[in-house]
């Protein structure tokens, strides 16, 4: 495998980094590229090289899909028993547990993520695998009842197929253990694509399946483009469901594609996701939460509460404490003991956020701290960026509208209970949100009317394996985790039998 490891307190710079050209598992087999194509990877914190793995394209996306499809068409996995794909996911979970320090590392460089975070990353990779690796064959299907005692009528669970898997790289290894965990436990195979910037953990996973038994063929990794592997999965006949976590734009295509010839798809397409907090809600409390729910890993969360809705009574006061305390977060690289948030994860992405903060100044919002990059030599070869409070943010405008993806948070001030739905609700995406308050029963009545798919109550961002996630409106298409996570890779099958079969005569005999 090609990642650094270095002793645990290095920095990515203090180990030298190592390559790997055969970083494709096709078949059962570590392959190159076919073109003998390269990427380098480097650490979002200091620029350092990490790996340099195989850059597929769309030959070796096509080598993958034939692979995947003979294995689902012609091998044993689809009838092998739940049970024994069970099994499988838990001594994966047991090898991620094993690994943990190795496989938190390679996340950590790969993304510039703070270790600990990476850590308690993998404790939730572990236990999505575990929770697959239980509910696995739990479900037997249904008898229906067809009002008679001459016919069964029955409705069983299949495996889609073939299943284009297209990851970011923002939780590289979750977001990952999310797709393939389900799709294993239902019988599919699949070929996994994970964002050509953070492929380290994705490897690993891949050796892990390996060591578990996965058969030859069920499980693919092809590394590579967007725009080569992961349209060509999209687009390919013989490919039967693409599941899509990432930005909107590429969702689009992604589901025009697919459309060509009407395979299934699940799209987690991102959010732009409301934190309300009323004036009776515990001060300290929404403070903090509120402070987690953006500056955790520079905002880099798809349900990172971006957008903070603060009632008229307690605006001035919440707002001057967040400013003071985002002054006083500490930026580092992985394994800096005393960061608590970390690099943004290229300098591509750090210009957006750049523009995205200097276009709602333009329009009108009021920079409270942060809006530049941080000063200082150990900052310059990262891609830092300071965290960014804008407050007085209208209704409407491309701030509240857009999402910023990096450590900026918007806020906005609301009368009443309405008055914060309505603005809460005022957003295309639909993803996830929460409400601050001290009165039990408003926080059921506003979390019932918030067009979202996980609300939060004096909470935000913890999730379950066994809760579904996703989102309203433009925020995706279908659940991850939970029992509906499974289900989407399934296909229901409705199978009658006329138990006293006779003639009907409805046309006359000749």
């Amino acid at each position: 495998m090609s990642q650094t490891h270095g002793p645990p307190n290095a920095t990515a710079s203090s180990a030298e980094a190592s390559t790997a050209a055969e970083s494709l598992y096709i078949d059962g087999t570590w392959q190159a590229a076919a073109a003998g194509e390269t990427r380098e990877i480097r650490c979002p914190a200091d620029s350092s090289p990490v790996a340099t793995v195989a850059e597929g394209d769309r030959s070796d996306g096509e080598r993958a899909i034939a692979a995947a499809r003979a294995a689902f068409d012609e091998g044993t996995w689809p009838s092998t028993s739940p049970w024994e794909r069970g099994d499988l996911l838990l001594r994966v979970s047991d090898i991620l547990v094993r690994d943990r320090e190795e496989f938190a590392r390679a996340e950590s460089l790969d993304t510039g993520k703070r270790l600990v975070e990476s850590g308690y990353d993998m404790d939730d990779i572990a236990a999505c695998f575990r929770y697959y690796g239980k509910i696995a064959g739990t479900d037997p299907g249904h008898v229906v009842d067809t009002g008679s005692n001459d016919a069964i009528s029955r409705v069983s669970y299949e495996p889609v197929g073939v299943c284009g898997l297209i990851t970011p790289w923002n939780f590289p290894l979750l977001q990952v253990a999310w797709k393939v965990a389900p799709a294993i436990a239902a019988g599919n195979t699949f070929v996994l694509k994970p964002s050509e910037l953070t492929p380290s953990t994705a490897m690993l996973l891949m050796r892990a399946l390996h060591e578990a038994g996965l058969p030859a063929g069920v499980g693919n990794l092809v590394l590579g483009k967007g725009s080569e592997v992961g349209a060509l999965l999209s687009e390919h006949p013989d490919v039967d469901l693409v599941s899509f976590t990432g930005g909107l734009h590429t969702g689009r295509a992604i589901a025009a594609s697919a459309a060509s010839n009407v395979k299934r798809v699940a799209l987690e397409l991102g959010g732009k996701n409301p934190n309300v907090v009323f004036a009776d809600a515990d001060f300290e409390t929404a403070v903090d939460y509120a402070m987690t729910a953006i500056f955790l890993h520079s905002g880099q969360v798809c349900s990172a509460g971006a957008r903070l809705i603060v009632q008229d009574e307690i605006h001035d006061a919440l707002v001057d404490e967040i400013v003071r305390r985002a002054q006083s977060i500490k930026l580092g690289g992985p394994f800096d003991e005393d960061a608590e948030t970390g690099p943004l994860i290229s300098a591509e992405h750090r210009a957006k956020v750049e523009d995205y903060v200097r276009r709602s100044v333009e329009e009108g919002a009021v920079l409270r701290t942060g809006g530049r990059r941080p000063e200082g030599e150990r900052f310059e070869s990262g891609h830092f960026y300071l965290p960014t409070v804008l407050d007085e943010v209208e209704q409407g405008s491309q701030a509240v509208v857009e999402e910023s993806f990096g450590p900026v948070l918007t806020i906005e001030r609301f009368r009443d209970e309405d008055d914060a739905v309505r603005i809460a609700n005022d957003t295309h995406y639909g993803l996830a949100g929460a409400v601050f308050t001290s009165d039990a029963s408003k926080a059921q009545r506003v979390a019932g009317r918030l067009r979202h798919g996980t609300v939060w109550i004096n909470d935000f961002h913890p999730y379950l394996p066994q809760a579904e996630w996703g989102g309203f409106k433009q925020s995706g298409i279908g659940r991850e985790l939970g029992g509906g996570g499974l289900r989407e890779y399934q296909e229901a099958k409705h199978i009658y039998q006329n138990l006293r079969p006779e003639p009907q005569h409805l046309f006359a005999a000749e």
